[in-house]
């Protein structure tokens, strides 16, 4: 007697012994169980001279309840980040933060090393607000994303 793998699939692509049926239309098009969507975006350059910095719109959508608001759009510059991701490290041991794009020292207000920033803080971001870990035990990182008022030197 010959014994079927519920893991060969048929001739026809359909597995075995394994009941089948299509995704509802509700199914695929309502709201994920948890999603976290993480945009930085809309680069502004303030001040003149040696006083001139760019902030970034840092816009967050979840229903994640680690999360206060389901939706926040907060502004942060570049030494914002730094100061979150110091107090990140020193706040969890056991999750490897991963490194800010690098300071940039010439033409550091042109746009396209102003869009390479945007990029990189917005690959960061995603990668530390959807640490599972990080979520449920970072005292800051709720309020850099959704907080205002967020100040660093209240964090430190």
């Amino acid at each position: 007697m010959a014994t079927h793998s519920p893991f060969v699939r048929s001739p026809f692509g359909e597995t075995t012994n394994l009941s089948y049926r299509e995704q509802t239309i509700e199914e695929m098009y309502s709201v994920p169980e948890s999603f976290l969507e993480i945009e930085v975006r809309n680069p502004q350059t303030h001040g003149v001279g040696r006083k001139m910095y760019t902030d970034y719109e840092i816009v967050c959508k979840t229903n994640i309840p680690a999360f206060k608001l389901r939706h926040s759009i907060v502004r942060r510059r570049y030494s914002d980040f730094e100061a979150f991701r110091d107090i990140l490290e020193r706040e969890s041991t056991r999750v490897n933060i991963p490194p800010l794009p690098g300071k940039v020292f010439t033409n550091r207000f042109s746009d396209e090393v102003i869009e390479q920033r945007r990029e990189g803080l917005e690959r960061f971001l995603s990668i530390v607000a959807g640490h599972p870990l990080l979520q449920t035990g970072s005292k800051v990182l709720g309020a850099f994303l959704q907080d205002p008022s967020w100040d660093k030197s209240q964090s430190m």
